[in-house]
């Protein structure tokens, strides 16, 4: 499984959560209402998640501000039975993250959680154990996530479609400027003059404006989908209508076609999806596990 997809996937489970920081409350006297492996979860800490979940537009309530803090606990008990402990220079990092994330800065987002009641401890125990699952995910859980490269290219194969089924050396032949009529026009006579990709050069010193670029190695799922089905129908030396693009008017031009063997660009996106997927189940499966092994005492 290629890194980058594990850590868009690992990442997402931080990114996703809208976690705060504020003053700290009086203290007073609460009441242990759930025990996980030891760790008691207090009444005070179920009130706090329920407010930090306004504030974030959850409408979980206290049974869901319970769960969450029940699944905290036991990812904070797995990580420490892997030996993953969280900084908290990292949980700075995650905060200031956040803040970056919603467009405010450190102390505009500590106001507005004051403002919302929100006790710094519910802050720091969120991140902390948010930040120890990815590395409890990436310790135990992506080592079991295994994509079948058969299954890929089967699935990559069907998916492609006739027009998609080259690869092109292409360049490109561009008429610069504002006025697409008349650039459009330039383009047209250059085309019906064009002879193939030796002489693209020569015919383009005729028009005002007009450049002909390498774009090289292109395979057609990287094209838009009405270039590649316009290209699909040209043979070798064969050139595109022309089409208005930001800086003027664009034309291809074919100097190799030949059919694409390799499902690379196909199977990369088949990769991270199914990446992506099977990792958030296998996640969501651990997790379960690790739920029902743990010793969970309501009060």
């Amino acid at each position: 499984m290629a890194n980058g997809v594990f850590g868009r996937a690992a990442g997402a489970l931080i990114v996703g959560m809208l976690l705060s920081m504020a003053v700290a409350m009086p203290a007073f006297a609460q009441t242990v209402r759930v025990t996980v492996n030891g760790t008691p979860i207090t009444d005070v800490q179920i009130s706090q998640r329920v407010k930090l979940f306004a504030l974030e537009g959850n409408r979980g309530g206290t049974k869901g501000a319970t769960e969450q803090l029940i699944d905290e606990a036991v990812q904070m008990s797995e990580a420490k039975r892997l030996g993953i402990t969280v900084s908290n220079a990292q949980v700075d990092d995650a905060f200031l993250q956040i803040a970056r994330n919603i467009k405010l800065s450190e102390d505009k987002l500590r106001q507005m959680l004051q403002q919302g009641g929100i006790n710094m401890d519910t802050l720091k125990d969120r991140l902390r154990a948010a930040i120890a699952w990815n590395a409890v995910t990436e310790m135990a859980v992506m080592p079991q996530v295994q994509i079948s490269d058969l299954e890929l290219d089967q699935k990559a194969a069907g998916q492609l479609k006739d027009y998609q089924s080259f690869d092109y050396i292409l360049k490109e032949i561009i008429f610069v400027g504002q006025g697409s009529s008349k650039r459009t026009g330039d383009a047209n006579r250059y085309r019906s003059r064009f002879a193939g990709c030796d002489s693209a050069v020569d015919v383009s010193m005729n028009f005002t404006d007009a450049a002909v670029i390498d774009v090289g190695r292109r395979n057609a799922t990287q094209l838009p989908e009405a270039i590649a089905k316009e290209l699909a129908g040209l043979n070798v030396g064969g050139i595109s209508k022309p089409r208005v693009v930001e800086n003027g008017v664009s034309m291809l031009a074919i100097c190799e076609k030949t059919q694409a063997e390799d499902l690379t660009f196909i199977k990369g996106d088949l990769r991270a999806e199914q990446g992506n997927t099977a990792l958030t189940d296998q996640v969501a499966k651990y997790l379960a596990d690790l739920r029902k092994s743990a010793k969970i005492i309501y009060n």
